[in-house]
């Protein structure tokens, strides 16, 4: 049970806020090839499979997020006591949980067609190249934003077996969602990564934090609209939308830069927007 406890504790599967971060833009991404295509059976058994993606790669995700910053956890209040940086758990033993994570993963990604495989494994570059990031530019949560969203692409292809123009703009929505909420969450940290040197959008915009979150979050709200214009929705659908741009205001106001716990209850309504948006998108299919 100790062993399972670390387990659980290292790939963050008691706080699953994460992968599902991760698996919304794979839902957004299938729900807008459904809109285009109708295999309802197909996008089905593919929702299943992406959500088990995305446990699978959040969970591996941060293990090698915790084994590149196991030195500098050790010196921040929040995370000193992850099992790596608190030597719960060898590197040798996480990475072989990683390998395992990996290998999983990979049969998944190979029931889908070529080119969602190849999207899926030129996604592992920029997965496990994020958590160098925070080191070299106060961009990480862009970098984030491009990885984490990577999934409306696949979700896309794995359905069309093609690129257009409709994923893309759900792509860049999606980029400037996480731009925000990956602002508000690195908030927590302000004091504690000023001192070890970490670099952050939270940190170069704390004086300005809620004009760069309301920004990024205007702009995502802007290309979504933009979509559902461009596929010529529905008037009535514009009331879904209040839902979730409703859900972002909320979370600018009730944020609080010197309150570590209200940002954190910012960042975790985001899994309701992710919701908010996915029946939006999947409401295309109801016209």
């Amino acid at each position: 049970m100790k062993q399972i406890n670390i387990f659980i504790e290292l790939t963050r599967l008691n706080k699953p806020i994460g992968f599902m971060l991760l698996f919304w833009p794979c839902a957004w991404g299938l729900s807008l090839a459904y809109f285009f295509t109708g295999e309802f059976n197909t996008y089905i058994e593919y929702i299943i499979l992406f959500f088990l993606g995305s446990v699978l790669m959040r969970s591996a995700g941060c293990i090698v997020n915790d084994i590149v910053d196991k030195d500098l956890d050790k010196k921040v209040q929040r995370t000193k006591k992850r099992p790596i940086a608190s030597k719960k758990i060898s590197v040798l033993k996480a990475l072989m949980y990683v390998a395992c994570l990996c290998v999983l993963a990979l049969i998944i990604l190979l029931q889908f067609n070529l080119l969602t495989i190849i999207l899926g494994i030129s996604s592992m570059a920029l997965a496990f190249a994020y958590p160098f990031m925070k080191r070299i530019t106060y961009w990480p949560q862009l970098f984030l934003g491009l990885t984490f969203n990577w999934g409306i692409i696949m979700g896309w292809t794995s359905i069309t077996n093609n690129i257009s123009i409709e994923p893309i703009i759900l792509y860049l929505s999606a980029i400037f969602w996480t731009l925000g909420y990956d602002t508000i969450y690195g908030l927590q940290d302000l004091h504690d990564d000023e001192i070890i040197g970490v670099k952050s959008t939270s940190i170069k915009f704390k004086n300005n934090v809620k004009v760069f979150v309301g920004a990024c979050y205007s702009l995502c709200v802007f290309f979504i609209l933009i979509l559902g214009f461009l596929i010529e929705m529905d008037k009535y659908l514009l009331f879904l939308s209040l839902m979730f741009i409703a859900s972002l205001i909320y979370q600018l106001i009730f944020f609080k830069t010197n309150k570590p716990k209200s940002c954190l209850f910012s960042f975790k309504i985001n899994n309701l927007t992710g919701l908010f948006i996915f029946i939006f998108i999947f409401s295309f299919n109801l016209q």
